[in-house]
């Protein structure tokens, strides 16, 4: 399954906080590659490790042409934490991940599937979703 990365922020000691679309954030750490993989060695560079941003479609992170991770990787070896915003999830990203329409969603507020305030939520101009109330109402993702 492709994880998505939403966004990417760098943290001291050269971890890195990873957000994925299924609502999931994760720590990695980025040191035991400076010794396994020697490209890596000049993100020790603390304005360069600074850098880090995702790649475009979120397949992964980068710093130059030269050094990237997968977003695979991050995910298989990152180290989940908890944070306010685990299990939310922008309509756009749920209806990529199950294979759905944002109408759908929208008719399912409407006729009481989804409820307002305990499933879903509206910031400003952006519906936000449950990851519970995905699976429970759709099953696991498509993609």
């Amino acid at each position: 399954m492709f994880h998505q990365i939403k966004t990417v922020s760098s943290l001291p000691n050269y971890r890195l906080s990873v957000q994925f679309a299924e609502g999931c954030t994760k720590l990695y750490d980025v040191a035991p590659l400076f010794e396994k993989i020697p490209v890596f060695a000049r993100l020790k560079d603390p304005g360069l490790f600074s850098e880090v941003q995702t790649d475009v479609g979120g397949y992964g992170v980068v710093w130059n042409d030269d050094i990237d991770l997968s977003c695979d990787e991050l995910w298989e070896n990152g180290v989940a934490v908890e944070t306010p915003f685990d299990g939310l999830m922008a309509f756009r990203d749920a209806t990529e991940l199950w294979g759905l329409h944002e109408s759908t969603l929208r008719k399912a507020i409407a006729y009481g599937k989804l409820v307002n305030g305990v499933d879903v939520c509206k910031f400003g101009k952006q519906w936000v979703i449950s990851t519970k109330a995905m699976r429970r109402e759709y099953g696991i993702p498509k993609r």
